[in-house]
C-alpha cells in the first residue's frame, strides 16, 4: 500500500492547491471525539461540518473523485486505527452537529458509539455509504455490534477488497 499512499499523496498535492491531507472532527467509541485522516479531495475550505457531500459534488476534485471511487482516499484512516481511535470495521464515524442531530431523530442512533468506529463496516458493504438512509445505516451498525465474530469480519473484508478491486 506505500507505493499507492505515495502515489494518491502526489496527486492531491499536484491536482489543486492546499494540504495533501484533510482532518475533520468525528465521533468515536463512547462519544469520544478524534481527527479523522483523508487524503484531500475537495477544494480547501468547502467542507462544512454542517454540510453533507454528494456523488456530483462541484467542490470534488477531479483527482478526488478517482481517490473516492477507489476509496483510496480512506487509507489514511490506518493512522487512525493505528492510534487506536478506530478499528478496521466497525460503524463509520459521523461528524459531531451530525452526531447531535441524528440522535435526536433517529431511534438507536447512539447505540451505534458501543464499538470503535470503523474504516469498513456492514452498512458500507451492503451499500449504504454517502447519501444513502441514516435509520438503514443504524439498523446495519447495531445488527453488526450485536452478531459480531471473525466470520462476520471476514465477510466484511473480503466484501470491502472485492468492491475496490471491482471499481479499478
Amino acid at each position: 500500500s506505500a507505493p499507492i499512499f505515495v502515489t494518491a499523496a502526489a496527486m492531491v498535492r499536484l491536482s489543486s492547491p492546499g494540504p495533501v491531507f484533510f482532518r475533520q472532527r468525528r465521533i468515536g467509541c463512547g462519544g469520544k471525539p478524534f481527527d479523522l485522516l483523508k487524503f484531500r479531495s475537495m477544494r480547501v475550505n468547502s467542507d462544512s461540518d454542517t454540510t453533507w457531500s454528494v456523488a456530483n459534488d462541484h467542490r470534488i476534485t477531479t483527482v478526488g473523485r478517482l481517490l473516492r471511487k477507489t476509496s483510496i482516499d480512506e487509507l489514511p484512516q490506518l493512522y487512525n486505527v493505528l492510534r487506536g481511535d478506530m478499528s478496521l470495521i466497525g460503524p463509520r464515524p459521523e461528524r459531531p452537529h451530525f452526531v447531535e442531530q441524528f440522535g435526536t431523530e433517529v431511534p438507536h442512533y447512539e447505540d451505534r458509539h458501543r464499538a470503535p468506529a470503523g474504516i469498513t463496516g456492514w452498512a458500507q458493504v451492503n451499500k449504504l455509504r454517502g447519501d444513502t438512509s441514516i435509520a438503514e445505516r443504524v439498523r446495519m451498525d447495531n445488527y453488526y455490534i450485536e452478531h459480531w465474530s471473525p466470520w462476520l469480519d471476514l465477510a466484511i473484508v473480503l466484501r470491502t477488497v472485492g468492491e475496490i478491486l471491482r471499481c479499478l
